[in-house]
């Protein structure tokens, strides 16, 4: 894997940064306007009849703005907030501690809650519906139901594969957003109020040529940015500028369709392995050297967005658009792989 990996996956170091770069309130977010509009008359009017806001599902590939969007509700509810990721919850017991933790209409947002447990799922039920906790003291003939009120609250949950997540949890959820891939305009825009936060003085066409480069992500974007910076620090004089900008990306490889090293291999490796496709998701992850998550979750979206790779019933294939990307023929096996 490339040194330079920009696609949307958080790395640790970058957690603090990602952090201050987040807008706080919806006039700061840029983008997603139909799920502002709706989410700015839901919170009004939760607010003027002093209740908890209805439980949120945020449903969109990873960057796009799910945790922010969690951190502006808490702002503008003026409530808390407590944070977790869904792995995490292994026991009833984890769940039933953070619960009962909870004051009156705080906010819980749980991230990739599509990989809530179903023993944990079974206890989330009636705390969504009912603000109450049914837990189970003892064992066999011995057992009884022990039940604990909570507070009203609000649960928002985040994830990126919205078809994993059960039936039963999914329709407990009162309002459901799914987040859409950000336009170069708007993407420019986050550059710009990024750079202003990080005190980057840009210039020209730069932020421009950063944001169509993004892959229609402000975390992308963000993350770019920060390596211009770099670049611009280290062997110019600090400004950004639109040569600046295309010497750092020329050195993180990104492309002028903002793939990046991985994307390439990824592509080359459905047509120089498999003659094109179709290629199972298991077999194309083995030979990338990546786990199938990472290949279905932070790689196809984009390169499906652009066209780029088709999912058919055999498996992945490397459409003509992708093959003019990467400088490649198709074969008659690809193509009839399309009909």
């Amino acid at each position: 894997m490339s040194e330079q990996f920009l696609a949307p996956v958080l790395q640790p170091q970058d957690d603090e940064i990602e952090r201050s770069l987040r807008p706080r309130r919806f006039d700061d977010f840029v983008g997603q306007a139909r799920v502002k509009e709706q989410l700015a008359i839901a919170l009004e009017a939760a607010r003027s009849r002093g209740e908890a806001l209805d439980h949120v599902l945020l449903v969109g590939p990873p960057g796009l703005g799910k945790t922010s969007l969690a951190y502006i509700l808490r702002e503008e509810l003026g409530v808390g907030i407590r944070t977790v990721a869904g792995p995490a919850l292994e026991r009833k017991g984890d769940l039933a501690a953070i619960l009962t933790a909870l004051e009156e209409r705080d906010i819980l947002f749980v991230d990739e809650i599509h990989r809530l447990s179903a023993a944990v799922e079974e206890v989330l039920y009636p705390a969504l519906e009912d603000f109450r906790l049914d837990i189970i003291v003892g064992q066999g003939v011995a057992a009884r139901t022990l039940t604990l009120d909570v507070p009203p609250f609000t649960l928002v949950g985040a994830t990126t594969r919205t078809g994993l997540l059960t039936t039963p949890l999914r329709d407990r959820f009162g309002m459901t957003f799914r987040l859409d891939y950000y336009e170069p305009e708007e993407l420019t825009a986050i550059v710009r109020r990024s750079a202003g936060i990080l005190g980057v003085e840009i210039q020209g066409d730069a932020a421009e040529e950063i944001a169509r480069r993004a892959r229609g992500t402000p975390r992308v974007a963000n993350r770019i940015l920060r390596r211009v910076r770099d670049v611009a620090e280290v062997r110019h004089e600090g400004v950004v500028t639109p040569l600046v900008a295309g010497e750092a990306l020329e050195l993180l490889e990104v492309d002028e369709c903002g793939l990046e090293r991985t994307d390439r291999e990824l592509l080359r490796a459905i047509v120089e392995r498999f003659d094109g496709g179709p290629v199972g998701l298991s077999t194309l992850a083995v030979a990338l050297g990546e786990a199938q998550d990472t290949v279905e979750d932070v790689y196809e979206p984009y390169l499906l967005q652009l066209g780029f790779i088709q999912r058919t019933a055999r498996g992945r294939i490397v459409t003509a658009r992708g093959r003019t990307h990467i400088g490649s023929v198709a074969t008659p096996a690809a193509k009839a792989a399309l009909f």
